[in-house]
């Protein structure tokens, strides 16, 4: 199950290549850390403030399953969309697609909400799920 589904845009850089033209799978997690800032954003939500109000999200899993190789000059499009409804944890599936809609990769990521100073796990901000609520396709 996934919902409240955004996307976002990038073009590949020069430097996430390897030697043979390739995106490095390496950068594919920068891809989705790109993917889950802006979904938030969408959201009217800055990672950099949450961070300031004494909120982490650092990443307990990461789940990557490639399909197709991207390349230098790509337009990537990542779809970023929850897997369930946030609790101490969010999850999210990533797609990413190239230029050409073809898709490149699949993904899932699970986030922990901890406190900043204590490093102890808490519940998702309540105005996080009171947003994310108001989308036509929550919790389906």
């Amino acid at each position: 199950m996934s919902f409240c589904k955004k996307k976002h845009n990038v073009s590949v850089r020069y430097g996430e290549t390897d030697q043979m033209g390739y995106v490095y799978h390496g950068n594919y997690a920068q891809f989705l850390e790109i993917g889950r800032i802006e979904w938030l954003r969408a959201f009217g939500f800055s990672y950099k403030k949450m961070e300031t109000d004494g909120i982490m999200l650092p990443v307990l899993k990461l789940e990557l399953e490639f399909k197709k190789s991207a390349f230098f000059d790509d337009t990537l499009t990542i779809e970023t969309s929850l897997q369930s409804i946030p609790s101490y944890f969010i999850e999210f599936d990533y797609q990413i697609y190239n230029q050409n809609e073809e898709l490149l990769c699949n993904a899932y990521t699970q986030l922990v909400f901890l406190n900043a100073n204590s490093r102890k796990p808490i519940r998702c901000p309540k105005n996080i799920l009171e947003e994310i609520s108001k989308e036509p396709d929550f919790g389906k």
